[in-house]
């Protein structure tokens, strides 16, 4: 799944690949990113000791564009269908003019985090392009090992 984008020339093209990882669902969680722009790469991470994957999938999205300084370019890969079908089918914004409500009037979940997210997709010219986790990605492999030692971190600081 791809949502293909028209970026201005004058944006600075950058691509932000994510992935989550939790440890029990809920359990002990963490986060990876890698963000490559114009041949430089950076790598982070983070967890959190009571976490859901989903939640640990959109942290690690919001942090990544947390980093970014000005408009750009964005290409977001992830193995998240969470997250991708809510950004890309423009469900996250529904939920918001909804009142947080999804279809059936059942409560969106991780309001928080939705709350923090949209307005960083506003900043953006944003192309979502959903990749199959554990599949050789070598980018969302390498996000995974970031948010699984994450994850571990947060499991030990509970202990």
């Amino acid at each position: 799944m791809s949502l293909s984008f028209n970026c201005a020339n004058s944006l600075k093209k950058v691509k932000i690949f994510t992935d989550g990882a939790c440890l029990g669902n809920p359990g002990p969680g963490g986060w990876g990113a890698i963000l490559r722009y114009n041949g430089h790469e950076k790598e982070i991470s983070g967890g959190d000791a009571s976490t859901t994957n989903n939640r640990m999938e959109l942290s690690a999205v919001i942090e990544a564009l947390s980093l970014l300084k000005e408009s750009c370019c964005v290409t977001l890969y992830s193995d998240s269908k969470y997250v991708c079908d809510a950004i890309s089918m423009g469900w996250a914004k529904k939920w918001r003019s909804n009142g947080w409500k999804r279809s059936g009037n059942s409560p969106a979940l991780n309001i928080d985090l939705w709350e923090k997210l949209l307005p960083l997709l506003d900043k953006h010219s944003l192309s979502v392009v959903w990749v199959k986790g554990h599949a050789g990605h070598p980018e969302n492999e390498r996000c995974d090992e970031l948010a699984v030692h994450a994850a571990n971190k947060a499991k030990l600081a509970i202990y």
